[in-house]
């Protein structure tokens, strides 16, 4: 399949639903072969891998858990020895569940802790040496509007993205001499269909109106990875992209 990024290969995590799925679905539009990856449900994941090659690419689907190190190691390996290479890593996976902090139990920190950013860690971590042998590639972490504004019930998830702002940061300035650029995209007000683990959505203060009148969807999320992805993309590293219809102005 023709595309900018025909010959690529990228890895999702938290692929199956929403901005993952439509993540993957934007990146298989620009011919890239695509890996699908969940936690639990090998056949969800089957079915997003599925839709992708109705696109024409290749894709695939790997169960695997991103807070297990081991886990992780072998999603990495099997993705290059299906593909041969591996170019670009959406660190989307993550988890939530709303209560304000006296009511928050330290496992459920940990939880959210462990899959955004551990995650995200482990991942990067494994990815990059396969990045730098194919002579550059693409990180891109699905960081959360409420991480600069703060939310009500949103303690862990909010600390959780504000460090994927960090790690995105120091991994642009380590890596950007091997051709690796890194950037973070921050959804805000996103409508569609919420997961079991999504929760009803933080307050955030000022009521949380866009200044577009609605909501944003998960395609308009994805088109911006994929902007970041593509070639003319890649003078583009460090930074925290807002999609939030000027609900946030940084």
């Amino acid at each position: 399949m023709a595309g900018l990024l025909a010959g690529k290969v990228a890895l999702v995590t938290g692929g199956v639903r929403r901005i993952g799925r439509a993540t993957a679905l934007a990146l298989a539009d620009e011919g890239a072969s695509i890996v699908i990856n969940a936690r639990s449900s090998l056949d969800e994941a089957r079915d997003a891998a599925a839709e992708v090659a109705k696109k024409g690419v290749r894709s695939t689907a790997i169960l695997a858990d991103v807070t297990d190190e081991a886990q992780v190691a072998a999603m990495v390996a099997q993705t290059v020895k299906e593909f041969g290479r591996l170019d670009i890593l959406i660190n989307n996976a993550g988890i939530r569940k709303d209560a304000v902090v006296t009511e928050m139990t330290l496992a459920d920190w940990r939880a959210v802790m462990a899959v955004v950013l551990d995650g995200a860690f482990l991942c990067a971590r494994a990815a990059i040496p396969h990045m730098i042998a194919a002579g550059g590639g693409t990180i891109i972490n699905i960081g959360g509007m409420t991480a600069h504004t703060g939310a009500s019930g949103r303690a862990h998830v909010s600390t959780a993205k504000a460090g994927l702002v960090g790690l995105t940061k120091a991994l642009a300035v380590e890596y950007a001499p091997q051709g690796i650029t890194v950037n973070c995209v921050a959804p805000g007000k996103i409508g569609g269909k919420r997961s079991a683990t999504s929760g009803k959505g933080g307050q955030i203060p000022g009521g949380g109106h866009p200044l577009v009148g609605r909501e944003g969807t998960f395609e308009e999320v994805a088109q911006m990875v994929r902007t970041l992805c593509v070639p003319t993309g890649k003078f583009i590293t460090g930074q925290t992209i807002h999609v939030s219809g000027g609900l946030y102005l940084p």
